[in-house]
């Protein structure tokens, strides 16, 4: 598009270039439409950047979240054949690896957590196996001799959030869309319908559908009324890199968890320890605090976490909701569409909010397992956007 005040039309026009929003551009892109993606900064410059990739609908799984988790296992199903034909668009291995994940316990406490996080998978169906200290270390060598038990779920797998970002990029622009990055947006509404999008010092981009994929920043849209808005608020994650030395052998076979962290190893050596969840608003500052309580939760785990090659601390901005699931599909201003609150889970589900917003667009109905999450839910309803809880370190999420 045009660098100066000249106004181009696109059908839709998606903020938001992380995963989910560079993979609602790329459905309806495939649906026929003109697309543009505007992000202002970088694809993947927020939560998806500093993800870990986890695909991890099990492990995941938590007391109240039901319906979110029937959401979550349809999402890992379809996860397979979007991977195939990301790669084959993209040009990218986006490096999906089903490599199951063990949770596991260094202590009595941790054991009562994972035996009561196991009746409850158990009663919702979910496949789960308990195993023993020494079945653990059988599967996985790599872990400390404290290990007193764990919980396989070999279901859950993992995916590069990085290696995705750049495929979809690849994906949508091969396909004809179009992505502007480093100008903040605003929608541009009149009569209480979409009229068009302003590109800071790009000018105005026309159009009658924009889809809100802006994650933890989808409040601060501006041309939104503060009545539109889903209760969308900011999650702080910090999330460590490092990496396997030269020669060394791979740190584990699975995802390793436990109820204070989470370890991924990858194929190309790099081991993510994450996450932090805390209720900091904006802060994205890595903190002592943040990065010494990972190590020393993912060292009890995995020993030779000492030896691994420090690369970087970075954080994230989950897009929290009140119930913990995301938010898809019409609301407010006519041609609004929301695509946002994913929270932990962003990474797995994108192949079906993607979808799902293709549909949309494109002037079909979601569907039936996803009707649920619409924005509506929250209509009429005083829910505060933050939470007063004090901050957790070293928690679960994506």
């Amino acid at each position: 598009m045009s660098s100066s005040g000249t106004v181009r039309s696109y059908d839709a026009v998606v903020v938001g270039a992380g995963i989910v929003g560079l993979a609602c551009a790329w459905r309806a892109v495939q649906r026929g439409l003109s697309v543009l993606c505007v992000d202002g900064a970088t694809p993947g410059g927020g939560a998806s950047g500093a993800a870990a990739g986890m695909l991890a609908p099990v492990t995941e799984a938590d007391f109240g979240e039901e319906a979110l988790l029937g959401l979550n296992l349809e999402a890992a199903a379809a996860w397979p054949a979007f991977r195939d034909e990301l790669e084959e668009a993209g040009g990218i291995d986006i490096g999906h690896r089903a490599s199951g994940a063990l949770e596991v316990a260094a202590d009595r406490d941790d054991l009562e957590e994972l035996r009561r996080r196991l009746a409850f998978r158990r009663s919702v169906e979910l496949e789960v196996e308990w195993l023993t200290g020494r079945e653990c270390r059988r599967l996985e060598p790599g872990l400390s001799p404290r290990i007193g038990g764990g919980v396989e779920a070999p279901g859950d797998g993992h995916v590069n959030p990085r290696a995705v970002v750049a495929a979809l990029s690849s994906a949508l622009e091969r396909s004809g869309g179009e992505i502007v990055t480093g100008a903040r947006a605003a929608v541009v509404i009149r009569d209480d319908r979409v009229e068009g999008v302003e590109l800071e010092g790009r000018g105005r981009v026309a159009t009658t559908a924009v889809v809100a994929a802006a994650g933890a920043e989808t409040r601060a849209l501006p041309g939104i009324d503060t009545d539109a808005l889903p209760p969308i608020r900011p999650v702080k994650g910090q999330i460590l890199r490092l990496r396997v030395r030269p020669g060394a052998s791979p740190l584990a076979a699975r995802v390793i968890r436990s109820p204070r962290c989470y370890v991924v190893s990858r194929d190309d050596g790099e081991v993510v320890v994450g996450a932090t969840v805390e209720e900091r608003g904006n802060d994205l500052a890595a903190t002592g605090g943040g990065v010494f309580a990972l190590l020393e939760a993912a060292r009890e785990l995995l020993p030779d976490v000492d030896e691994l090659e420090w690369v970087e601390a970075g954080t994230g901005l989950r897009p929290g909701t009140p119930d913990n699931a995301p938010v898809i599909g019409r609301g407010g201003p006519q041609g609004l569409v929301w695509a946002t609150g994913h929270y932990r889970n962003g990474v797995l589900l994108a192949p079906l909010t993607g979808a799902a917003v293709g549909d949309l667009l494109a002037g079909d109905e979601v569907p039936a397992s996803i009707r649920g999450f619409s924005p509506g839910r929250f209509a009429n309803r005083a829910i505060a956007t933050e939470d007063p809880s004090p901050p957790a370190l070293a928690g679960s999420g994506t």
